[in-house]
């Protein structure tokens, strides 16, 4: 029985998820499968990946094939690397403490490029936000002085009227006052 290690859709039309099981190669891509060893959401920035890290190794070591998709993953989580190091420790390149030490080595580098990736997205969310918040300040500052200046004009206009009607009621006065 061929095995495989893949991924099986789930979500929406255009919002997938997926689970990353241990099928059968003969198996339909959504059914029967043998057990599920993690998830992976793309629809993340950066992509969300779940995985149990010893089963994924054990069913590895079992000779079951990853798909490509499933390998590129399970090599960013350090699977295939682990994997790796225990063969050279079974062939007597080394040792386990210092196929351990490699690991962990790769991890803490790969942990820290992944943390600087995490945070200069949020730098970049960060600098966008402020960006617009500045845009809006300026849209609302002409929208602030288009209205000041329409009632200081409403203003001058009631003022005029007003002006204009008290020269109308002295007009007359004078009128009669000169007859």
């Amino acid at each position: 029985m061929p095995v495989k290690i893949r991924l099986q859709r789930h979500g929406r039309k255009g919002y997938a998820y997926y689970h990353i099981v241990i099928a059968d190669s003969r198996a339909p891509r959504d059914g029967k499968f043998i057990e599920r060893i993690g998830s992976y959401n793309p629809n993340t920035n950066p992509a969300t990946i779940d995985l149990k890290f010893e089963k994924a190794l054990y069913w590895l070591q079992t000779g079951a094939q990853p798909t490509d998709t499933t390998r590129n993953i399970l090599s960013a989580e350090g699977v295939l690397m682990k994997k790796h190091l225990l063969e050279g420790v079974q062939k007597g390149a080394f040792d386990v403490v210092e196929a351990d030490k490699r690991f962990d080595a790769w991890k803490a580098s790969k942990e820290s490029s992944v943390s600087k990736t995490k945070e200069q997205l949020a730098a970049d969310k960060q600098a966008a936000a402020k960006t617009r918040l500045a845009v809006e300040a300026e849209v609302n500052k002409a929208k602030a002085a288009e209205v000041a200046k329409k009632k200081a004009d409403a203003i001058a206009a009631k003022i005029e009227a007003v002006v204009e009607e008290a020269q109308a009621e002295e007009a007359p006065a004078t009128e009669e006052a000169a007859e």
